[in-house]
C-alpha cells in the first residue's frame, strides 16, 4: 500500500510572515555491505550536517519537492518514497526579521546514483555515513530520532 499515493500538487496562497512555515525534506539512504547509510549535506551557512530540503513549490507534490531539493543540494538521483518517515522542526534564522519556525517533512529517497555535478556544489558537501553516525551529527533532536530509527523495510 502506497500511503503517498494521494498526494496532490500544492497550490501556493499567501500566510502571515510569522506563521509556522512547512519545508519538505529528502532522506537519502542505501545498503552498503547489508548495513543502512544515510547522505548527509552541509549547510550554505555554518557547514552544519543536515538532510536536503526546501520550500513547497509550485505545482509539485511534497515528495516531488523533497526529491528535487535532493537533486540541487546534494547531487541525488534515486527511488523516491512518497511515504513521509517523519517530521522535524527549527528556526530558521533570517537576516532582518524574526526567525522563522519551520516543519520539515521527512520523505526517503533510496539513492541510485550521486551526479558528479549539481546545481549547488560549490556550496555544500556531501558525505555518506552508518545511520547511527549520522544521527548523532544533525543538530535537530527530532530529525535524530528519524534517522536513528529509519528503517527501509517498512517502505515495501
Amino acid at each position: 500500500m502506497n500511503l503517498g499515493a494521494n498526494q496532490r500538487p500544492i497550490r501556493l496562497a499567501g500566510s502571515g510572515k510569522r506563521d509556522v512555515r512547512t519545508q519538505f525534506g529528502a532522506l537519502p539512504w542505501r545498503m552498503a555491505d547489508s548495513k543502512l547509510e544515510v547522505l548527509l549535506i552541509t549547510s550554505r551557512d555554518t557547514g552544519r550536517w543536515i538532510i536536503p530540503k526546501g520550500w513547497p513549490m509550485d505545482g509539485a507534490t511534497p515528495a516531488e519537492t523533497a526529491a528535487t531539493e535532493a537533486w540541487e543540494e546534494g547531487g541525488v538521483e534515486g527511488k523516491l518514497s512518497h511515504m513521509v518517515v517523519g517530521f522535524y522542526g527549527y528556526l530558521k534564522q533570517m537576516d532582518k526579521v524574526d526567525d522563522l519556525p519551520i516543519v520539515v517533512a521527512v520523505f526517503p529517497i533510496r539513492v541510485k546514483r550521486l551526479r558528479p555535478d549539481w546545481p549547488e556544489q560549490a556550496a555544500r558537501k556531501r558525505r555518506w555515513f552508518p545511520a547511527r553516525k549520522a544521527a548523532t551529527l544533525v543538530a535537530e533532536p527530532e530529525l535524530r530520532q528519524i534517522i536513528k530509527h529509519f528503517d527501509p523495510r517498512a517502505l515495501r
